[in-house]
């Protein structure tokens, strides 16, 4: 009867082990599911930033067309050509002005599609499995050898 002992240890132990890597197995195919749901919202969120994107600069670029024409607009009115001397700096200073903010909108876009990045240093678990599953077969050795 003691030789059966460490026998039943020993199936108890291979028992035990198989369970923990069915529980990672299935662990890894639980996050590889909720990885491709997040990436799948993420590539959902980039689209929606870019139409943003491109509807923030459309608009930008009518509200420059228009203030630039109505100013080129008053100034012909008052009888100053619009195109040469302050006038022409005032038009230039407006679509400079325009270029700096898009500027500043286009770096705020790739800042928040970074942000949307996951991170490299997410683990599939497959590792966490397969050091507890060595641990549990260590100690179940080790009472063997007790």
């Amino acid at each position: 009867m003691a030789q059966l002992a460490p026998i039943a240890t020993l199936i108890g132990t291979g028992a035990s082990l198989y369970g923990t890597v069915r529980q990672g197995q299935a662990q890894a195919a639980q996050a590889k599911a909720q990885q491709q749901q997040q990436a799948e919202a993420l590539t959902a969120r980039q689209q929606q930033l870019a139409a943003q994107q491109e509807s923030e600069a459309r608009a930008r670029k009518d509200r420059l067309e228009r203030t630039v024409a109505s100013t080129r607009a008053r100034l012909a009115a008052s009888g100053i050509s619009p195109d040469q001397g302050s006038a022409g700096a005032i038009t230039a200073g407006l679509e400079r002005d325009a270029a700096e903010a898009a500027e500043d909108s286009n770096e705020a876009f790739a800042a928040r599609m970074a942000a949307g990045r996951s991170s490299l240093l997410n683990s599939d678990g497959s590792l966490t499995t397969w050091l507890r599953a060595g641990n549990s077969f260590g100690g179940a050795l080790r009472s063997l050898l007790d």
